[in-house]
């Protein structure tokens, strides 16, 4: 705030000149004999100056280098070994022994009649007919033109795993088992079959006559439409059946279980774990560009006039006398008897020898090469800056009119004019301090002795 003050106090002196009135002033007196040097300060005063140094510290890193080293693991493999075994299979034997059933036996007799009937045979005359029409045929121009694009195109890496998988050995037990087998017996019953018998009927059928494309002109140009020719009907002979129901004898086999106790070998599995390396194949995409051909066609439309002779079928109809025989068939029945043969199973024990493979698992050491990462420790030197507060001792300039005598001692009678002749203002008469630093800035504050170097 003095400052300030200051300031404006010598702003007013260097308006009012040397020839200043008090009139000009609103009734001041005048201030041109007082010089800006009364103000400023007669004493030698302390100022604070900033001093920069760079220093150096020492800085430890941890740096990781691979170290490779040794090792022995355990790698188990299986060996197989053959081992022969004597096991007992059931041999099933069929046998057939003579019964003696009765069974009835149709007998078919076929006899023929006459019948007489008038049908309607349809007679057909053909004609040709004109039909040209216009048609439009595409033509097709093929032409080349470059395609680019990206595919991907598959890398394929192979790299181990481990697996591990569960292997099942085989444990054979001799236990006993009943088996079942089934034995079939003939049971003879009667059944009611129906069938079929009738007369033919005689039925009048209509048939619409074809579809032909016929020319017609619409506002004189010819247009194609679809015409339907006229029908026709023809007779033809229907079945009219008649279901009758007789008695027919069915034999059947009654099917009889028959249980047996056998020695039979059970193998049951025990679960054991197996480690393997496993290669696998890694597959990775990589991009390429591929430069292909594609054929493009172009199809433009020709037109062409095709001349067509359609052929057009006329039909009447012309009553014809038909003769027929029917064939009559008629059955009886006759019984008969008959021998046949009945399976019946055997069983027997036979044995036989298998040949085992038995795994067992074998132990042994295999050098494996590691890579592992040992730290060590590294120092380097690094720069940093240090700031201090100096103090420096600031002395004033002496002015010409420091004894206050404003009549000739000056130049020019002038006091605002310092003996060098320049003109004395109320900045040029601040005192300058050596670091550069003006003097009605406030000097920068200390910094603690203890301050981090790295700020």
């Amino acid at each position: 705030m003095r400052l300030i003050v200051t300031a404006i106090v010598a702003a007013l002196a260097l308006l009012a000149g040397n020839s200043a009135e008090a009139g000009r002033y609103c009734g001041a007196g005048r201030y041109g004999c007082c010089p800006t040097d009364s103000c400023a300060p007669v004493a030698c005063y302390t100022a604070c100056r900033v001093e920069r140094e760079t220093c150096y510290r020492t800085v430890n890193e941890m740096v990781y280098e691979p170290q490779q080293y040794t090792v022995n693991r355990l790698v188990n493999e299986i060996v197989y070994e053959d081992r022969k075994v004597q096991c007992y299979r059931t041999v099933t034997e069929t046998q057939y022994q003579d019964k003696e059933y009765t069974v009835s036996r149709p007998v078919y007799e076929t006899t023929e009649r006459e019948e007489r009937h008038m049908v309607m045979r349809p007679v057909w005359e053909t004609t040709m007919k004109d039909c040209s029409y216009t048609v439009r045929r595409p033509v097709v121009e093929t032409s080349e033109r470059e395609c680019r694009h990206t595919v991907m195109r598959p890398v394929t890496e192979t790299v181990e795993r481990e697996c591990r998988r569960v292997v099942m050995e085989p444990v054979t037990e001799t236990v006993n088992q009943v088996r079942c087998y089934t034995v079939c017996r003939p049971v003879t019953t009667c059944r009611t079959e129906r069938y079929t018998t009738g007369n033919w009927v005689t039925q009048r059928v209509y048939h619409p006559g074809p579809t032909v494309p016929r020319v017609t002109w619409d506002c004189g140009v010819p247009r194609t439409c679809m015409v339907q020719c006229p029908g026709y009907y023809t007779c033809r002979r229907v079945w009219n059946p008649q279901v009758c129901e007789r008695q027919v004898p069915v034999t059947t086999y009654v099917t009889e279980v028959v249980r047996q106790n056998c020695p039979v070998q059970v193998t049951r599995y025990c679960p054991r774990e197996i480690v393997e390396k496993v290669p696998y194949q890694v597959c990775r995409m990589v991009a390429e560009e591929v430069v292909t051909k594609v054929p493009v066609k172009t199809c433009r439309w020709v037109c062409e006039t095709v001349n067509r002779q359609v052929p057009v079928k006329t039909c009447r109809m012309v009553a014809e006398e038909c003769v027929r025989k029917i064939p009559v068939t008629t059955c009886r029945m006759v019984c008969e008897t008959k021998v046949c043969k009945v399976p019946v199973c055997v069983t027997r024990q036979e044995p036989y020898t298998v040949n085992q493979r038995v795994a067992r698992c074998v132990t042994r050491e295999e050098p494996v090469t590691c890579t592992r990462m040992v730290a060590r420790c590294v120092s380097r030197q690094e720069p940093y800056e240090v700031c201090r507060i100096v103090p420096v001792q600031v002395c004033p300039q002496q002015t010409c009119c420091l004894s206050g005598d404003c009549n000739g001692s000056c130049p020019g009678g002038n006091c605002n004019v310092p003996s060098d002749g320049s003109p004395s203002t109320f900045e040029s008469a601040k005192p300058v301090p050596d670091n550069g630093v003006p003097a009605d800035s406030a000097p920068p504050k200390p910094e603690a002795d203890n301050a981090d170097p790295a700020a």
